[in-house]
C-alpha cells in the first residue's frame, strides 16, 4: 500500500477536532504524528462526555469524538509551560518535517512555539496553523469553533435555514466543519512539502475555519456579491421551480428520494417510464423540455403523488434502473452501514485498546485504489516513555522530567 507520508514526521501542538483530524489525514497516509497533550491536563476534547445531545464516550477507551481525529497517532504528555519540557519539545522540533498547531497567538507567543520560536530550532519545517479567522485582520487572535466560524459567520447557517423555519438550522453533525477544514490544512501541508523537496523553501500554511466555510460557500457567495445583495429564499417545499426532476419526494413509509437530474428534458421519459407512467412522457404539458419547465409545478405535484404510492425499498429496484442521478435520503446509520462505502473500503475495521473490533470512517483520498489501513487513535500519553527513549533520553531523565511535571 503506498503511503505519501511515510518518513514524515508531524509535530501536533492542538487539540479538539479542527487541526487534530487533520493530523489523522496525515497518520492515515504514512506520517509519524507525534501528538503532544498537556501533562496533566491533555486534550480537552477528551473531558468532553455529550456533544449536540449525544454520549460521546463509551463504557471502555474507545471514543469516535477521539479515534475519529486522532487515529493512528502516539501521544506524549508534555506540560510546554514547564522549563524542563522545553528539551524534550526542541528535540522533537529538530527531528519533524511539519509543526501543526490550532493554539491561539497569545498561547503560541507564552510557550514560545511561534514561527519564528520553532524556525530558530528548525528552519526547514512547515509551519502549518489552523485558526478561527486566519492570521490577520481584527480578529486575528481570536479563538472559535466551527458553528461560530464556519457555519454561522460563513454563511452556511442562513442558506441552510429554509424561508419561514422557526430559528436556524444547525450544522448536520458534530465536528462537521473541523473535519472539511483538516482536509484542507492536511492538502495545504501535502503542497508544502512538495515545494520544499522542489524549491528548498519551507512554508508557513494557513487556513482558517471562516475561509473554509467562505470556500465551501463560494458559488452563492459569488451569486450574493454579483447581485450586490443577499439571494433570495425559496421555499423548499416547493421544490424546483423550474425542474421537477431536482428535489426531494416522500415515500409511503415518510422517507425520502433526491433527485438531482439537472436535465429535466433528457431524463424525463426514462423517468416517467420507469415509475410505471409512460404516459406522461407525451403528455402535451410536457413533451418537451420548454413544456416540461415552463410546467413545473403541476409536474412536480404530479412526480410527488407518485413517489408517495409506494415505500422507499418499493422504488429501489425501479430507480436503481433509471439513467437519471437520484439518492436515498439516508441516517447517519444507513451511511455508516452503506454497501458502497463499504465496498471501497471508506468504512475502516479498528481494534480498539481493548481488543474489541471497531469501526471508523477513513479520509476520502485513496492512492492506488486502496483505502488506508487504520489504526486507533492513542490512549492518553500513551507512547510518552517510547518517544523519549526515541529521543535519547535516558530513563533516570524520563523519571526527572516526570517529578518535574513536565511529561506524563
Amino acid at each position: 500500500m503506498l503511503k505519501p507520508m511515510e518518513g514524515v514526521r508531524v509535530l501536533e501542538v492542538a487539540q479538539f477536532t479542527f487541526v487534530p483530524s487533520a493530523g489523522a489525514v496525515l497518520a492515515d497516509w504514512g506520517a509519524d504524528v507525534i501528538k503532544i497533550e498537556h501533562a496533566e491536563k491533555g486534550d480537552a476534547q477528551r473531558g468532553l462526555v455529550k456533544a449536540l445531545g449525544h454520549d460521546v464516550t463509551g463504557k471502555n477507551s474507545f471514543a469516535p469524538i477521539m479515534d475519529g481525529p486522532n487515529r493512528g497517532k502516539r501521544s506524549l504528555g508534555l506540560s510546554l509551560e514547564k522549563p524542563e519540557a522545553r528539551r524534550v519539545l526542541e528535540d522533537l522540533i529538530k527531528s519533524s518535517d511539519v509543526f501543526l498547531t490550532n493554539f491561539l497567538p497569545e498561547a503560541r507567543r507564552k510557550l514560545g512555539i511561534e514561527v519564528e520560536d520553532v524556525r530558530a530550532i528548525n528552519p526547514k519545517i512547515i509551519y502549518a496553523v489552523g485558526s478561527a479567522f486566519g492570521y490577520a485582520g481584527p480578529e486575528a487572535e481570536k479563538g472559535g469553533y466551527d458553528g461560530t466560524a464556519f457555519w454561522s459567520r460563513a454563511g452556511g447557517a442562513d442558506t441552510a435555514t429554509p424561508l419561514d423555519y422557526e430559528g436556524l438550522v444547525q450544522q448536520p453533525g458534530g465536528a462537521y466543519g473541523d473535519n472539511i477544514g483538516g482536509m484542507t490544512i492536511a492538502g495545504g501541508i501535502s503542497a508544502a512539502l512538495f515545494a520544499r523537496e522542489r524549491t528548498g523553501e519551507a512554508a508557513t500554511v494557513d487556513i482558517s475555519l471562516l475561509g473554509v466555510g467562505a470556500w465551501a460557500g463560494q458559488m452563492n457567495i459569488g451569486l450574493a456579491l454579483m447581485a450586490g445583495g443577499p439571494l433570495p429564499k425559496f421555499d423548499p417545499k416547493a421544490g424546483n421551480i423550474t425542474n421537477p426532476l431536482t428535489g426531494t419526494y416522500k415515500t409511503k413509509d415518510g422517507r425520502y428520494l433526491s433527485l438531482v437530474m439537472l436535465q429535466p428534458g433528457r431524463y424525463w421519459p426514462d423517468f416517467v417510464a420507469k415509475v410505471g407512467r409512460p404516459d406522461l412522457a407525451t403528455d402535451e404539458r410536457f413533451d418537451s423540455a420548454e413544456k416540461l419547465m415552463q410546467n413545473s409545478k403541476v409536474a412536480a405535484e404530479i412526480v410527488a403523488e407518485i413517489i408517495a404510492e409506494k415505500t422507499k425499498d418499493e422504488w429501489l429496484p425501479a430507480f436503481t434502473a433509471m439513467e437519471g442521478q437520484w439518492a436515498v435520503v439516508q441516517n447517519t446509520y444507513e451511511v455508516g452501514t452503506d454497501p458502497q462505502l463499504v465496498a471501497t473500503g471508506n468504512i475502516a475495521d479498528v481494534t480498539d485498546a481493548e481488543g474489541n473490533p471497531r469501526k471508523l470512517i477513513t479520509n476520502p483520498v485513496h492512492f492506488n485504489r486502496e483505502a488506508p489501513k487504520l489504526a486507533r487513535g492513542p490512549l492518553f500519553a500513551e507512547h510518552t516513555d517510547e518517544i523519549l527513549a526515541e529521543l535519547g533520553l535516558s530513563d533516570e531523565e524520563a523519571i526527572q522530567l516526570k517529578i518535574a511535571g513536565a511529561v506524563t
